[in-house]
Order: structure tokens, then C-alpha cells, then sequence
């Protein structure tokens, strides 16, 4: 499993397909492939793919307000809240799904759980000397969190070593409900990871990429490096779904 969890991915990618089908055509000679490769190229270059899929991935938990969440023993952002490390002195390199310790943080400050868990995220090819939960616990206190009430959980590396993890954690303290926050195109993907490991949550989507999927217009059509990255990302959220919901079990 482990093998088919890294390999696949690569051959599963929009730029998986096109580098296939190119070393096929350019070794056999033959045109067809080149020519379906470049149609790939072209079909997952444009926002409408790659928003299309991004917003039925988004569409299965609606966005909720902060005052509406209901209360639960402890608020969960998910790992994935910072780019490369910085360097000691430097801004935080926060990533685009920054949006998920913004909620718990928010979210701890309006009373909504008494704990707030990071999850120790490092993959093992982090050049990082910390796990990600320690910098965010560190960046919590200083936007006023109370240091005794944030916890880390053991190191992980992926959403379900996260789900794992919370869940041990929930049984150690007897915890029985969390507010678990990502971004609105994992939770999908990360919900089913919770069920699984048998932990009850209130989700709260955030990190929202597209705002609906209203009539496309012209340049919806037009090849863009950003619709390329919004496909591949949703490809990749989408063999995920498909790895876990297969193999997973």
C-alpha cells in the first residue's frame, strides 16, 4: 500500500498523463500520443476544469459562521498551515490554507472549546526542526491563547496519521466531540478519515478556492498555469478520496 500511495500519484496527475504520453510518443514515434498529450495539456489548463472540480469538492460542507459553530471539547485545525521553514529571525512562511489556524484561533477566543490541538505534522522529507503543531501553538500564544490550553499531538504525516492521532488523544482525555477545521476541498477527504478512526466532529470549512459555478465565461476556456495548479490540486484531493475509500480499509 505504502508503494502504491507514492507511485500512483504521479501517473494519476494531469502532468503524470502528458509526460506518459510523451515518452511513449517520442520512443515509438508516433503522433497520436503526442498530440492527446498536448490535448490533456490543454483541457487541465483551463479554470473551468480545474473550478469545476474544486467547487464540487467544496460544495459538500457549507460555510458556516463563526457564532453559529456549535461547541465541542477542543478545536482541531489540520497540519498543511505553513510553506517551507523560514529562517530564524524572518516572517513566518504561512501557505494558503493559513486560513485553518486563523479559525482555530478565532474560534478558541469565542468560547467555542476549552482545548486547542495542533497536530505535529512533518513529512519525512521536511527539512523542518520542529513539528508544524509547535509553531503554530507558538504563534497562538502570541495572539493571546493561553499556553496551558493548546496540546500537540505525536508526530504525523498525513491526514489519517492526524485522524489517528486526535483520536487517541480524545480517548486519553475523554473527549467526546471536536471542531475539526481545514480547507472546504479537503474536508472531504479528511471527514471520512475521521469517521474512520471513530471520531465525532463539527465541521468547519475554510480556505473556500471558489465562490460558486455560475455560467463559465470566455476566459474560463483560456489555458492558464493557475488552471493547471487548480486541476492538479483537485486531482490529487480526488485520488485521495479514491486511494482511501479502495485500499483504506
Amino acid at each position: 500500500m505504502l508503494i502504491l500511495n507514492k507511485v500512483l500519484p504521479i501517473f494519476m496527475l494531469p502532468l503524470g498523463w502528458v509526460m506518459a504520453l510523451l515518452i511513449y510518443g517520442i520512443v515509438r514515434r508516433r503522433r497520436r500520443p503526442l498530440v492527446v498529450a498536448l490535448v490533456v495539456l490543454y483541457v487541465c489548463s483551463m479554470p473551468l476544469v480545474g473550478g469545476r472540480l474544486f467547487h464540487w469538492l467544496e460544495s459538500a460542507y457549507p460555510l458556516q459562521t463563526l457564532d453559529g459553530v456549535e461547541k465541542a471539547d477542543a478545536i482541531v485545525p489540520l497540519g498543511g498551515i505553513f510553506g517551507p521553514p523560514a529562517p530564524a529571525g524572518a516572517m513566518l512562511n504561512v501557505a494558503d490554507s493559513g486560513d485553518r489556524l486563523e479559525a482555530g484561533i478565532e474560534l478558541m477566543k469565542r468560547g467555542k472549546a476549552p482545548w486547542l490541538v495542533f497536530t505535529g505534522g512533518r513529512m519525512p522529507w521536511s527539512k523542518r526542526k520542529e513539528v508544524e503543531g509547535a509553531t503554530s501553538a507558538r504563534v497562538a500564544v502570541a495572539r493571546g491563547i493561553p499556553a496551558d490550553r493548546i496540546l500537540v499531538t505525536r508526530e504525523v504525516g498525513n491526514t489519517a496519521d492526524e485522524a489517528r492521532a486526535v483520536a487517541d488523544l480524545m480517548r486519553e482525555r475523554g473527549w467526546r466531540k471536536i471542531i475539526l477545521i481545514t480547507s472546504a476541498w479537503h474536508l472531504r477527504r479528511a471527514a471520512r478519515q475521521f469517521r474512520e478512526a471513530g471520531v465525532d466532529f463539527v465541521p468547519f470549512p475554510v480556505d473556500y478556492q471558489i465562490g460558486g459555478s455560475g455560467a463559465p465565461t470566455v476566459l474560463e476556456f483560456l489555458p492558464q498555469a493557475g488552471g493547471l495548479s487548480m486541476t492538479e490540486t483537485a486531482v490529487r484531493e480526488l485520488y485521495g478520496i479514491a486511494f482511501y475509500a479502495i485500499f483504506a480499509r
